[in-house]
């Protein structure tokens, strides 16, 4: 008995392009397609490009490796430069609102800006640093005549401003970003700076945890937070950044 044997029909590919087609219009109910995640205002973005990535830069993941220019950039002394016959100085002790609301009232400041410094990340941001893992200081950079303010009054203003015996650590604002230091721009500086803070010491008669370290590139902090206790903060109420006033801070988000 023989056995039929027959081959398999033979589909072009442009007949089966055509039934698919006609299957997606016809044989499949038209409705809009469901999302398993809720709408938002703004599009969900996944990827984000390995720059912008706090985790890429600090080397995590994959063979991502922290860029050693970058950190060269982040680690390198304050380019930038004062105003003919101003010099500057940094200051970190916890937040850096209300320490630059202390210092715009000083007379012979010129000017103020809140920023980032000693870290090792190019380009931080507010939310990199509060992570704790850039290893950036919250600072205030402070412009200054020197024939109208001098360096020693500066100091006493940082002194007066925080608690320099707890380490990583003001108030409620815990972290290496609210560390106490004293970034130095000349010789000078650093000289008075060290004996500031022995007789400081020996006032307190306790262990003092302020750095003092040569200044290093500046990162200016994100427009909100400039001048952000004089403009109101989020509460809108307005603190005197008068030259000579002596009314207290509020330091408020």
């Amino acid at each position: 008995m023989l056995a039929l044997i027959t081959s398999p029909p033979v589909i072009s590919a442009a007949s089966l392009s055509k039934s698919i087609h006609s299957l997606s219009k016809s044989a499949l109910p038209l409705s809009k397609p469901v999302y398993p995640f809720p709408k938002t205002a703004h599009p969900i973005s996944i990827y984000k490009p390995p720059m912008n990535n706090l985790f890429n830069r600090l080397g995590y993941g994959s063979s991502s490796q922290l860029d050693p220019s970058s950190a060269a950039i982040a680690e390198g002394p304050d380019d930038d430069v004062p105003s003919p016959g101003q010099q500057f100085a940094q200051f970190g002790a916890g937040c850096f609102w209300g320490l630059e609301l202390a210092y715009q009232r000083v007379p012979g400041v010129t000017k103020t800006e809140v920023g980032y410094s000693h870290g090792f990340v190019h380009n931080p941001i507010y939310e990199d640093v509060c992570t704790g893992m850039t290893g950036h200081n919250e600072v205030v950079r402070v412009q200054y005549n020197p024939k109208e303010c001098s360096f020693e009054n500066l100091l006493d203003v940082f002194w007066k401003r925080h608690d320099p015996t707890t380490l990583n650590r003001q108030g409620n604002d815990v972290g290496t970003q609210y560390r106490s230091g004293i970034y130095y721009y000349t010789d000078e500086q650093e000289k008075l700076a060290r004996e500031s803070l022995e007789k400081q010491e020996k006032i307190l008669n306790k262990k003092i945890v302020t750095e003092i370290l040569p200044a290093k590139k500046f990162y200016r902090a994100e427009e909100y937070h400039q001048q952000y206790l004089a403009k109101g903060g989020s509460m809108g109420r307005r603190q005197s950044a008068e030259k000579g006033c002596n009314d207290p801070i509020r330091c408020y988000g």
